[in-house]
C-alpha cells in the first residue's frame, strides 16, 4: 500500500512495494499544480487510481532503467510523456516509451514536473542508460545504488567498470548535499546492522554504503560479492551477450 514517506512545502514523496521482485515504486507530487510524476511504475492503474482519487494529475512517468520490473507499468500510461535514457537501447528497449533524455554518461540535466526541479543524472553500470534523480530533498537511485550496497553488473548490457565511475560521480554530488535528504533505491535489501529500511538519509548511507566505502581501493571493489550472481539471471546474459556478438 502506497504510503506518504515525506511531505515539504512543496512535494509530496508516496513509495509502495509492489509485484513479484518487490519493486519499490515512488510517485512524486507538485502540491502547488498538483502535477506528479511515477518512477519506475509496476501497476499503471495502482498509481492512476491514486492520482484520481487525490485530485492529482499524474503527467509524467520517469524510468530509471528499462527492466521489466520497473518498466512493466508503462504499458498503461502510455498517454502520459514516459521518459527513459536513450542508450536503454543498447540493451533492446524499444518501448512503449515517447521521451528520451541524450546527456552523456556521469552528467545531468534538468528535469522538471510542476514546480519541482530534479537534476537527472546518466548513471551507467547496472544498465547502459541508467538514471538517478536527484533534487527537492530525494535522491532516487533506482537499481544503479541501493541503501547498503549497489545493483549488479552482470546483467546483458551492465557494466562494472561503469558502474564504479557513476558511484564515484554520485558520491561527489552526494557530499554537497544536505545529510537529511533521504536516499530511495528501487528495491528493498537488508543492511549490515540487520535493519531492512526503504529508505534512509544520505548522511547515514555515505556512512554505511559498502560500494560508496569501496571506490578509493581497487581490491576492496574487486571484493565485492553483489556486483556479480551465479543465478539463472547471468546465464540469461550470457546467452544475450553471445547472441549481439553473433548478429
Amino acid at each position: 500500500m502506497a504510503e506518504c514517506i515525506l511531505e515539504t512545502e512543496k512535494m509530496l514523496v508516496y513509495q509502495a512495494q509492489l509485484g513479484d521482485w518487490d519493486n519499490l515504486n515512488h510517485l512524486l507530487v507538485c502540491k502547488k499544480s498538483k502535477k506528479a510524476v511515477i518512477i519506475d511504475p509496476f501497476f499503471a492503474e495502482y498509481w492512476k487510481k491514486i492520482c484520481i482519487s487525490n485530485g492529482w494529475s499524474l503527467e509524467q512517468v520517469w524510468l530509471t532503467h528499462s527492466h521489466w520490473d520497473h518498466s512493466k507499468g508503462v504499458d498503461g500510461l502510455q498517454d502520459r510523456q514516459v521518459w527513459v535514457h536513450q542508450d536503454e537501447s543498447k540493451r533492446g528497449w524499444n518501448g512503449p516509451s515517447n521521451r528520451i533524455w541524450s546527456n552523456s554518461p556521469f552528467t545531468s540535466i534538468i528535469q522538471s514536473i510542476g514546480e519541482l526541479e530534479f537534476e537527472a543524472h546518466c548513471t551507467p553500470g547496472h544498465t547502459p542508460g541508467h538514471m538517478t534523480f536527484i533534487g527537492e530533498g530525494v535522491v532516487v537511485s533506482g537499481d544503479c545504488m541501493f541503501l547498503g550496497r549497489c545493483g549488479r553488473t552482470d546483467l546483458f548490457g551492465g557494466d562494472v567498470f561503469a558502474q564504479r565511475k557513476s558511484l564515484v560521480h554520485l558520491r561527489e554530488r552526494l557530499l554537497n548535499l544536505p545529510s537529511d535528504w533521504i536516499v530511495l533505491p528501487g528495491h528493498q535489501y537488508q543492511l549490515s546492522d540487520g535493519s531492512n529500511p526503504t529508505f534512509i538519509t544520505v548522511g547515514q548511507l555515505l556512512s554505511d554504503n559498502e560500494a560508496l566505502n569501496a571506490l578509493d581501493d581497487d581490491e576492496a571493489w574487486a571484493s565485492l560479492e553483489f556486483l556479480a550472481f551465479d543465478d539463472s539471471m547471468a546465464e540469461k546474459a550470457r546467452r544475450e551477450r553471445a547472441r549481439a556478438q553473433q548478429g
